[in-house]
């Protein structure tokens, strides 16, 4: 029988696995203060447990810890960017944002993406496999020891598609939420999808007030098919059915992300479409300007289109903004940092 990964653990789950081990039930309580509140690197370090019992729990259990590879912190903004490399040796990524209403960080979900987004850098390699729960959780509380910053809103937008790693995704957000745990409000919590038709119902079901970014990038299915391969999966219709039913069983209004790609799909007639096609949809649309990578010759969209395409959004009496860029100067798009660093790994093996 394989070793239990113990940070990946609801606290009735710990709860079970102490009793296992003939342990008394106020041992769960300390346990997961030190691996959730106190944010502690491994058994040695649960001081108010006996010797003995920290030997059990690592003959019992993995203890799950990031390492930090590189940081790289934005002279622009502040943001900074970690690389994390996992007990199997591969890399991930996440970012730290510092806004005036608190800090955010930004996680992976998997190694890699299998999506295929034609923008964008995760999708570039493929698919390595899903991130754990206890590896989702790290990169906040890493961040958060690295930092010496308190997180109060986190977003599943780095590498990987959040639904497409569907039950560790959802043990994430309830141990990151749990009132014994760090605690952070559901409501502060947005989940971004491309799209996966079947998870987002399945989502809308878990009793969850975490908000639902959808990447739609286009007004069109002819459109969306061009920039996300997802779309020959599921039509643009299904995809906004979906996201429907999530506001109509959670309340939550929806968020559109929609990536401007010079000369793609950032004309006023293209926005024009995009108001006609969510105009009664409760929703918040967000424009972000595309990060450009060399693998693709998509360009960002000019300020003055950017700001054209917003302006006809809001006369036609849609909630939008423009995302503001954070960490331009330090491979600041999703999977970049990562890229680079496997390609550099790459000419030294050479």
């Amino acid at each position: 029988m394989g070793k239990i990964d113990i940070k990946s653990l609801s606290f009735h789950e710990l709860e079970l696995m102490l009793k296992m081990l003939g342990e008394p039930s106020f041992r769960a309580k300390q346990v997961y203060e030190w691996i959730h509140l106190k944010r502690a690197t491994g058994f040695e370090e649960m001081t108010n447990l006996s010797k003995p019992l920290r030997e059990k729990l690592k003959q019992a259990c993995i203890y799950t810890c990031l390492e930090p590879v590189e940081v790289l912190t934005s002279k622009l903004d502040g943001t900074q960017k970690f690389l994390f490399r996992l007990a199997d040796g591969n890399v991930i990524e996440s970012v730290l944002m510092k806004y005036k209403h608190g800090n955010s960080v930004c996680i992976s979900t998997q190694v890699g993406c299998r999506m295929g987004c034609r923008f964008c850098a995760s999708a570039i390699g493929g698919l390595t496999r899903n991130l754990t729960t206890a590896e989702m959780l790290e990169q906040v509380y890493r961040i958060q020891s690295l930092s010496g910053e308190r997180v109060s809103n986190v977003v599943l937008m780095g590498t990987g598609e959040p639904l497409d790693n569907y039950e560790s995704v959802i043990s994430f957000l309830r141990i990151l939420c749990d009132e014994k745990g760090l605690n952070i409000s559901q409501r502060n919590i947005t989940l971004s999808t491309c799209g996966l038709v079947p998870q987002i119902r399945q989502l809308a079901t878990e009793g969850l007030q975490v908000t639902l970014a959808l990447s739609l990038h286009a007004a069109s299915q002819k459109r969306r098919l061009e920039l996300m391969p997802i779309a020959k999966q599921y039509d643009i219709e299904e995809v906004l059915a979906a996201c429907c039913y999530y506001f109509e069983k959670t309340g939550r209004r929806i968020s559109f992300e929609y990536s401007l790609v010079g000369g793609v799909n950032d004309s006023e007639e293209e926005a024009r479409q995009l108001a006609e096609r969510v105009k009664d949809i409760n929703c918040h649309l967000n424009l972000i300007p595309v990060n450009p990578i060399e693998e693709r010759n998509y360009r960002q969209s000019e300020q003055k289109d950017s700001q054209k395409f917003k302006n006809k959004l809001e006369k036609c009496g849609i909630n939008v903004t423009i995302r503001r860029e954070m960490g331009r100067d330090i491979n600041g798009a999703c999977g970049q940092l990562r890229k680079s660093y496997i390609e550099k790994e790459g000419k030294k093996e050479r």
